[in-house]
């Protein structure tokens, strides 16, 4: 064992049930299924499988619908309101219970979310929203922008009702027990907040009455599963409503969640995990360090001064649990951006008695096995891009969203050239070399990590800090013993020299340059120019110590800057930009911006973008040209269009660079190209191609 995470490794108790350790898998969701489906995927599976195998302590499963179809919002989601889903779920409780972890099944019910949101054209439920009273926050960025229908008494006992039986379904699908979210901002929430909850009969008032619906569907479990049964409960510890106007007093306070857990206790419950909610930032009320992206929404010193900011989002809610931990008896589970370090920090201090983690466990599966082992190095990072809770997949492992989740050994061992030190190249050769190929590995620049360090130079440490990445792939690399050549430049005859059984070619990508008259002028830089400048500094300077210098000197930008290109490139070149004191006009041709972006992180960017007056033109029809008066556009009305600034740059995604590839056909016996070189992409997608292709060779 591992002395440091002594607190973190031990064993601990919810109920009758015995954790491995203190790291519990929360049950944040990446829908990887559908309310179609009785019998469970085979990607879900290995999902799960991979963190019961990593030594994951509880792994709650994410929610299925309780109440269908008024309890959810979209079609992504498994059932469990009939027993004809059972053999589905039970497959899951079979997988994890096969490594010998416990696991809990999440229940929640959406009911208060509008039911026309933007991003879900095919709702399951056109009814109106369930809600505790007719309570609206008319605010863009809140899901709760519909009147509701309140509910009557009978209607919330149906409710209660439903999860009982939802939970007797888990328990006979082999569930160890439930977890109940009454968080974010659901409808048991709904009914806790006093802000949301304007009742006057007894599920309104004080806090007792408003703690009724969710006591009451604790009681209900414990009567038809078992006083036995383990029954955990999430709620917020803190409730912020100022983003939208609203006074955060007349929301749940720590003080206010404090008697509600005290409250849900005495209903029987047998743990309380701690979370907190941003009315009108769903996504970052769970993914705590996206609170802080680009930049907080409000001043730090009006934050609450319970909630945690020193971080930016990791620990965040370490002392709302401990507030809620003072006033109950029962195990506390607290979440925010936590890893091993702050978990034993936490538990240490007393501030909670289990730690949870989501994106972390996506990112590395063994994760606390590899904690136990004292093999921290080789932890897989999670960079908090949130492409898990996006696009069901991971940036960093790319069998997240597969049927398979291991990685074998080759029947026969190849000798294997992978040319290009990007991240799909070093994936390539990690794979290769887990599966006892002979690796080599040649880059023509000096250091590793293609396009990395210039992300990470513009994107900075956070919210995601892609030089992890590099540290990461680099190290394991070189451990598991890939020859890695730098500075080296690889062509036809130089290859064909090593005689190699299989080359992987992941070269990268080619700048786009867009056809504009006037694109050569001296006072436009293209994306490609600024890339290899970019580069040529990155043998001398770390990414951060670049990123901060250019605070200072950066030569060529003026102050008025347009960016031609409105994707996620030219998204955070805008952002890196404004924070450098320019003032920023986007043209785009495409109708949206933010392609390539997680759409909360974009929403996030767009509203920063409008508070520091950056302007956006999308839908360009033309780029006509550049000259002394500015660049000209066509706007998608047909309106011809001159705009002045100082400089101007190409920020449009790159274009795939075959060349090497194709030179090489039928010279090797085995050929792939990888990542940009084939298909521009992100991150992850380079990163997948790595491994989805050599995986199989």
């Amino acid at each position: 064992m591992t002395s440091a995470y002594e607190k973190l490794l031990s064993p601990g108790k919810i109920g009758n049930v015995t954790t491995r350790n203190r790291v519990i898998k929360t049950g944040a969701g990446v829908m990887m299924w559908h309310e179609d489906d009785t019998v469970m995927r085979d990607e879900v599976l290995a999902f799960y499988e991979g963190m019961a195998r990593g030594g994951t302590g509880l792994i709650i499963v994410e929610s299925p619908t309780v109440d269908y179809p008024a309890g959810c919002r979209w079609r992504d989601r498994y059932r469990l309101d009939d027993d004809k889903f059972i053999p589905g779920m039970a497959q899951i409780a079979e997988v994890i219970h096969k490594h010998g972890c416990p696991t809990f099944m999440q229940m929640n019910h959406d009911g208060t979310w509008q039911v026309n949101l933007p991003f879900v054209p095919d709702p399951p439920y056109t009814g109106l929203p369930y809600a505790a009273s007719e309570v609206v926050v008319p605010c863009d960025t809140d899901f709760h922008n519909e009147v509701p229908h309140s509910l009557t008494i009978p209607e919330i006992e149906d409710v209660v009702q439903k999860f009982a039986q939802c939970a007797l379904r888990a328990k006979k699908a082999g569930f160890d027990g439930v977890d109940i979210n009454a968080s974010s901002s659901h409808l048991l929430h709904n009914f806790l907040s006093p802000f949301w909850n304007r009742r006057t009969d007894i599920y309104g008032g004080s806090a007792e009455n408003r703690s009724r619906f969710t006591c009451q569907v604790v009681s209900e479990i414990k009567r038809l599963c078992g006083a036995d049964f383990p029954v955990t409960v999430c709620i917020n510890g803190l409730e912020v409503g100022q983003i939208c106007g609203v006074d955060d007093k007349t929301c749940i306070t720590n003080e206010t969640a404090k008697e509600h857990a005290h409250f849900i206790e005495k209903a029987g419950a047998d743990g309380i995990m701690v979370r907190s909610h941003w009315i009108g930032y769903h996504e970052a009320a769970y993914l705590c360090d996206a609170l802080f992206f680009p930049e907080a929404p409000i001043p730090l010193e009006d934050f609450p001064k319970e909630y945690y900011t020193e971080g930016k989002g990791a620990g965040a809610n370490m002392n709302l649990a401990a507030g809620v931990k003072s006033a109950v008896n029962i195990p506390v589970i607290v979440v925010g951006r936590l890893d091993m370090d702050l978990g034993e920090q936490i538990l240490t201090e007393g501030k909670a008695d289990f730690i949870g983690m989501t994106r972390r466990l996506h990112a590395d599966p063994n994760y606390m096995n590899k904690v136990k082992e004292g093999r921290l190095d080789d932890i897989a990072p999670c960079t908090g891009c949130d492409n898990c809770l996006g696009s069901k997949r991971c940036r960093i492992n790319a069998l997240m969203g597969l049927p398979v989740n291991t990685i074998e050994k080759a029947d026969k061992k190849k000798k294997v050239l992978v040319i290009g030190g990007g991240p799909s190249g070093m994936e390539a050769a990690r794979v290769s070399a887990l599966r006892g190929h002979d690796v080599t590995l040649i880059e023509k620049q000096t250091i590793l990590g293609g396009l990395l360090p210039i992300a990470a130079m513009v994107k900075g440490s956070h919210p995601e800090d892609v030089t992890l990445i590099i540290k990461y792939l680099s190290g394991q690399i070189r451990k598991l013993g890939v020859k890695v050549q730098l500075g080296k430049e690889a062509d036809v005859a130089t290859i064909q020299q090593l005689k190699p059984d299989v080359v992987y070619v992941a070269t990268g990508a080619q700048q786009t340059i867009p056809n504009i008259k006037g694109i050569d002028r001296k006072d436009v830089v293209a994306g490609g120019d600024l890339h290899n400048k970019l580069k040529f500094y990155a043998r001398f300077f770390t990414p951060y110590t670049l990123r901060a210098l250019t605070k200072m000197y950066m030569p060529g930008i003026g102050k008025n800057v347009v960016v031609i290109g409105g994707a996620l490139q030219g998204c955070e070149l805008a952002e890196f930009l404004v924070k450098r004191g320019r003032c920023v006009t986007i043209v785009e041709k495409s109708d949206k911006l933010g392609e390539g972006m997680v759409e909360a992180l974009f929403g996030y960017m767009n509203i920063w973008f409008k508070k520091k007056g950056v302007r956006t033109i999308t839908g360009v029809r033309e780029f006509v040209s550049i000259d002394d008066r500015g660049l000209t556009i066509i706007t998608k009305e047909g309106i011809k269009q001159t705009l002045k600034a100082d400089t101007y740059v190409s920020a449009l995604p790159l274009t795939a660079k075959p060349d090497l590839a194709t030179a090489l056909q039928g010279k090797v016996p085995e050929l792939y190209a990888l990542g940009d070189c084939a298909q521009p992409g992100l991150i992850a997608d380079a990163v997948g191609t790595g491994l989805r292709t050599a995986r199989t060779v």
